[in-house]
């Protein structure tokens, strides 16, 4: 389900802290509005339990944390304790912008050849379905160290847990998105005992609406956290029993893994386009980078001129997300093991040269592309939830299991759901992982390593104040999703569900196909392949929860391109 609010003009006088009426009578699709805090998530059950913190007089830090705890028990197949993301944040009274990432580690025996089969050839099943995939995880540590450091202090790390502790206790509804995934997930969930206890019946077959799915060992889990902290997930039992499983299915964690793991509070990178300033997440995520850098380009082209949705726009963007994702496979990775060119490829100047590569008329073929050095210019099963609280505080969270489901295996005795996100680390040069994506060897695996990735958590500034909040799950679809987005909002006058709703498009460099999600025009669809784009139509692109401020006025879209997302509001 998806909420929406709409508000008619009044007919009585309004009270001064009243909602407005809508502000631009023709739009077709509505936000929710509110004035004193939002949450935008994927589930509607977790994004009102951040409401209620928000209510009870939490800031949004303490929100974002309730939510991203409740995901895990309500949104299993990728809410998660047992894999990782990363978390933008803007603090309103310190002025301050922060990114914090809790991404998933490679154990520290892991080797650079570990997904290679004996001929020395990328073997997909070694990263994708078993345990050498699993990373050590992040996203108990990653929220309790965000609670700590920037929360209110009106609520204990107990406190924000003990909504998500009942609802594995007692039970969530099978119901909207949880309903549509088990039985898509019956042969990965199918394939672990300790899996297939929790997630299916005794005859194999998964829960379905009208019935309850009860995780009484994740609500054992949570309420040990509760009690001990993180430690209690990292060096107590859970681990042990973490460890055991994924050793048990090949893997190579060790509970030194486990004990030495830490989130990591980086430098958020910056950009600006036209007028509004952009906040996002490095590396080791490339998103905000390449999210930059494609603003950057797209600031050279009239973008509001050649209009929404037409093959002039399309066009020019998919040009650009070319040169982006060809500078990605080359120059990205954990920025702890590798150089990276930075304030090259965030330079204007770069963005220039790359703008004056783009032909209006006629696409360029991928193999004609490769990256190009930014050095002289130095100077699909993911969740994202957004969050704003009536004192100008921002958090854009996304976190992942990688696959929906992650690797299907739940750590017997524990609940807990773990990643297989190390295939996002390039196996070999030039081999794309599960989502065509293509790396070089600046992102091979290795030892206490974070893999790249695609995740865009993302707030735009304007006048130092949170305008945008947003982010996408979708794999490399991330970035161009909260690229549109972006543009929608800012170079087409949408409001955030006319943006959500607008189809979309992806190209990543490789393969060379502009995919573009059914609804968009044929007649614009023939111009983009007269242009000689290789178009495929078909499938959805992302999910985004966006929250949109303007004078005050909090107005959340939650993507109708999944079963039960929700904006809720105050």
């Amino acid at each position: 389900m998806v909420v929406f609010l709409a508000l008619t003009a009044l007919t009585a006088p309004a009270r001064a802290d009243a909602l407005p009426p809508i502000i631009a009578g023709v739009a077709r699709n509505l936000p929710v509005l509110a004035r004193n805090g939002m949450v935008v998530a994927q589930e509607k059950i977790a994004a009102r339990i951040g409401l209620d913190i928000l209510k009870r007089g939490g800031n949004a830090v303490d929100a974002a944390v309730a939510t991203g705890f409740a995901l895990a028990v309500t949104l299993p197949r990728a809410g998660n304790l047992g894999g990782g993301g990363f978390m933008v944040v803007h603090l309103a009274k310190e002025n301050r912008d922060i990114a914090l990432d809790y991404r998933e580690t490679a154990p520290a025996a892991v080797t650079a050849d570990v997904f290679l089969d004996a001929s020395g050839a990328a073997d997909p099943k070694k990263s994708r379905d078993s345990g050498l995939g699993v990373g050590t995880p992040g996203t108990v540590a990653g929220l309790a160290y965000a609670r700590e450091k920037w929360g209110s202090g009106r609520f204990s790390l107990a406190d924000l847990l003990a909504p998500a502790i009942r609802l594995a206790r007692d039970g969530v509804p099978v119901e909207d998105d949880l309903a549509d995934s088990l039985p898509q997930a019956v042969r990965r969930l199918g394939r672990f005992a300790s899996s297939r206890a929790i997630f299916l019946k005794p005859d194999g077959a998964p829960f379905g609406p009208g019935e309850k799915l009860v995780q009484s060992d994740l609500a054992a889990t949570l309420e040990r956290i509760a009690s001990g902290g993180p430690k209690a997930f990292y060096e107590d039992e859970t681990a042990q029993k973490i460890v055991s499983a994924v050793r048990g299915a090949g893997g190579l964690m060790t509970a030194e893994d486990m004990k030495t793991y830490a989130p990591v509070e980086r430098s958020v990178v910056r950009g600006t386009y036209r007028g509004h300033e952009i906040v996002s997440m490095p590396p080791p995520s490339s998103g905000g980078v390449h999210l930059i850098e494609l603003l950057n380009i797209l600031e050279h082209f009239p973008i509001s001129e050649t209009g929404p949705q037409t093959a002039a726009t399309i066009h020019v963007m998919a040009e650009a997300m070319k040169l982006a994702f060809a500078d990605r496979a080359e120059w990205l990775a954990d920025p702890d093991f590798v150089k990276i060119p930075l304030s090259g490829l965030l330079s204007k100047k770069y963005a220039a040269k790359l703008a004056s590569e783009i032909s209006m008329e006629k696409a360029r073929p991928s193999a004609e592309i490769s990256h190009v050095d930014p050095a002289p210019y130095e100077g699909d099963q993911t969740t994202h939830f957004s969050v704003a609280d009536r004192e100008g505080n921002a958090v854009a969270n996304t976190y992942t299991l990688n696959f929906s489901y992650g690797l299907g295996l739940v750590a017997e005795g524990t609940g807990v759901l773990l990643n297989n996100e190390l295939d996002d680390f390039a196996a070999k040069p030039g081999s794309p992982n599960a989502f065509g994506l293509v790396g070089g060897k600046a992102n091979a695996p290795g030892p206490r390593k974070r893999p790249l990735s695609s995740m865009t958590p993302t707030i735009v500034l304007k006048d130092g104040k949170p305008e945008i909040v947003t982010g996408s799950p979708g794999g490399p679809r991330i970035i161009t999703t909260v690229l549109e987005q972006i543009s929608d909002l800012i170079d087409h006058g949408m409001n955030a569900t006319e943006a959500m709703e607008a189809p979309r498009f992806h190209h990543q460099w490789l393969p060379d196909e502009l995919r573009v999600e059914r609804g968009l025009s044929l007649d614009t669809i023939r111009l983009l392949r007269e242009k000689g784009q290789n178009v495929v139509v078909g499938g959805t692109l992302g999910s985004v929860a966006t929250i949109q401020i303007l004078d005050g006025l909090m107005m959340g879209a939650s993507d109708s391109r999944q079963r039960g997302t929700a904006g809720v509001g105050w």
